[in-house]
């Protein structure tokens, strides 16, 4: 039975790293002494050791060791091994690219399936869509294939920001961007607002958090989804 936590972000303004989901995180990941972390995105270009180094001190408020991906020689067998896993942010092409790299998305796929705990942020959210085409990042490296974990039936579209705002950006926004997606591809996408996180228990994907989240059809007005909302229905 899959169980996964997949967030909008890993850190809300003005607080600590993955500080608003420690909460969820201790019972989520209740049965694990450890847990893989992948730092394959790589937040800010830092380095893979930089990025667990900070993500070992977050999980170690809740008394769970981090050990990264790149620590051990055998990146296939560190993941079916693994007790919970995290994927964390960055850039989504750099991170599905090394995933293919080291022949390991679909074992990540496999172990997710058999119920594996498994926290993703940002990055580590979009890949648990059916492809990582609506990811907000830009191409700086070419993956072997757009297609990602299917964890879930549709797209996730992290960060997302409403266009309603009074601004002098003139461009494309959020919207905008999803609109153009859906010109060639009919997969729905859900844009997750920084604060909201979805919870997938088995076939059951829940809305949670305090805001909504916006719900993209191909040919049809976009929907407003509150918070508790169960959208396994979107296919």
């Amino acid at each position: 039975m899959k169980n996964l936590l997949l967030a909008s972000t890993s850190t809300l303004y003005k607080g600590d790293y993955l500080e608003y989901l420690l909460p969820e995180l201790e019972l989520h990941f209740k049965d694990c002494k450890t847990v893989l972390f992948i730092p394959y995105a790589r937040s800010g270009g830092i380095t893979h050791e930089e990025y667990t180094t900070k993500v070992a001190l977050a999980f170690a408020k809740i008394n769970i060791i981090v050990k990264g991906i790149h620590e051990f020689e055998n990146p296939i067998e560190a993941i079916e091994k693994a007790e919970g896993i995290f994927t964390g942010g960055g850039n989504t092409f750099v991170l599905v690219s090394q995933l293919y790299k080291c022949k390991v998305m679909e074992v990540l796929a496999q172990k997710l399936k058999s119920g594996t705990p498994y926290l993703g942020t940002s990055a580590g959210s979009n890949i648990a869509g059916l492809t990582m085409q609506t990811t907000n990042d830009m191409p700086i490296v070419y993956p072997q294939s757009f297609q990602t974990l299917g964890m879930i039936p549709f797209n996730l579209n992290p960060h997302y920001i409403d266009n309603d705002k009074p601004s002098n950006h003139m461009g494309e926004t959020r919207e905008d961007r999803i609109k153009e997606f859906h010109s060639f591809n009919s997969i729905p996408v859900l844009g997750l607002r920084e604060g909201s996180w979805l919870e997938i228990k088995g076939e059951a994907i829940t809305l949670k958090g305090n805001l909504k989240a916006r719900l993209f059809r191909q040919n049809q007005d976009p929907e407003e989804l509150e918070s508790g909302f169960d959208l396994s229905y979107i296919k």
